[in-house]
């Protein structure tokens, strides 16, 4: 068996072990990118991705943005609690900032950074499905097939972006999960009030539902309890939009069209820790949040930009790639970040789908103290935007 040799192994292809993989590349740093899956087909109504200001200076600073077809900015957030007193508005002028952040399509993203990386001639490998991987105090490996062929390959950091299948390999590293009980729903929706820029956070006793600016229409994630899911999804058109409308409100006017809905289940899922001998985990791998506040993604990107500075880093100095010393470093580093993330949008999930009046009456009043705090907006506006250190 032929064994490949590189600085980085990264496991998974979607857009954050992609955008580790661009970022080592672009720097000199030879990595190995592997994907079970191949280039996902495009559909007629693809999943939107909701991507903060600061993300949008990762994929600028990667060469991405630029090569994105489609890009809806996000310059103010509505937030508001239903049946409830209180509602808070950010804008890009309280976080300081030209936008809070931008819709895109997630094939679109995927599609541009796939083809960089073809430009880049990089070692990308999909339909490739990692079978073993072994760790030791100087090097990791991997099996894989291939078009099948066994393969094997080996080098001094193996990145998990995999959302955490391999990980149940590694001894000493758990996963622990919260199921919220809740699926997501997301589609995409046309209202006779036309989008302006605001993305719409809408707390309901059952989750929250969130209507972000997308192309000319809305761009759909409502959160309805696991025993409704199934109902919902298979409802007609009609009937799904005068529901969506009931729970929503009147904001903007009548809700006219629905493209294709699909739904997936809602869980808080956390790996500790989340780095072992030779090994690294990011995005998924290390966490998956719920989508309220879209969070999820954002992290992922900010573990994929700051394990690459720090591997980065190592190589110049005398610290080696995926030594234990630089894995600790990487690991203090996106601990804050992490918790933050994990903590901020946990609560949110949770507190506001409570059925307890005063605890309510607690969160409107909050809402209504933030928007009348314009430094305390800021500073919720620019760590939602840039992470836990604002």
């Amino acid at each position: 068996m032929v064994t490949d040799h590189f600085d980085v192994i990264i496991v998974g292809g979607g857009p954050v072990g992609m955008a580790l993989a661009i970022s080592l590349h672009e720097r000199g740093i030879s990595s190995l990118l592997l994907e079970a899956q191949g280039l996902p087909e495009q559909v007629k109504d693809p999943r939107p991705l909701a991507l903060s200001y600061g993300s949008h200076l990762i994929l600028q600073r990667l060469g991405v943005w630029s090569t994105l077809s489609q890009i809806t900015p996000i310059t103010t957030i509505h937030i508001s609690n239903r049946d409830h007193f209180g509602r808070t508005v950010l804008t890009s002028k309280d976080a300081g900032v030209p936008t809070l952040g931008y819709v895109v399509n997630y094939y679109d993203l995927y599609r541009s950074m796939h083809q960089l990386l073809q430009i880049h001639s990089a070692n990308y490998r999909v339909g490739a499905t990692v079978t073993i991987i072994k760790t030791t105090p100087k090097q990791a490996q991997v099996e894989y097939q291939q078009a099948g062929e066994n393969k094997q390959a080996i080098a001094k950091l193996l990145v998990l972006a995999d959302g955490g299948r391999l990980a149940t390999q590694i001894e000493g590293i758990n996963y622990h999960t919260h199921k919220y009980h809740q699926w997501a729903i997301v589609a995409n929706i046309q209202t006779s009030v036309p989008q302006n820029g605001i993305a719409y956070e809408r707390f309901t006793s059952e989750g929250p539902i969130a209507l972000l600016p997308s192309g000319d229409g809305f761009a759909l994630v409502w959160t309805v309890p696991f025993a409704t899911a199934e109902a919902i999804l298979s409802l007609d058109d009609n009937t799904f939009l005068t529901q969506l409308h009931h729970h929503f409100g009147d904001r903007l006017g009548e809700f006219i069209s629905t493209g294709k809905r699909s739904g997936f289940p809602l869980a808080l899922t956390y790996a500790s820790p989340t780095i072992a001998l030779r090994i690294a985990l990011v995005g998924n791998a290390a966490q998956t949040l719920h989508p309220v506040a879209g969070q999820g993604f954002n992290l992922g990107l900010r573990d994929a930009w700051e394990l690459a500075n720090e591997i980065v880093q190592s190589s110049a100095l005398t610290s080696e790639i995926g030594s234990s010393r630089m894995l600790r470093t990487y690991a203090n580093k996106r601990q804050i970040d992490r918790d933050a993330g994990k903590l901020f949008t946990h609560s949110l999930a949770k507190i506001f789908v409570s059925d307890l009046p005063l605890l309510q009456t607690f969160c409107g009043m909050g809402l209504n103290v933030l928007d009348c705090l314009p430094p305390l907006k800021r500073f919720v506006a620019r760590r939602m935007i840039f992470g836990a250190r604002g």
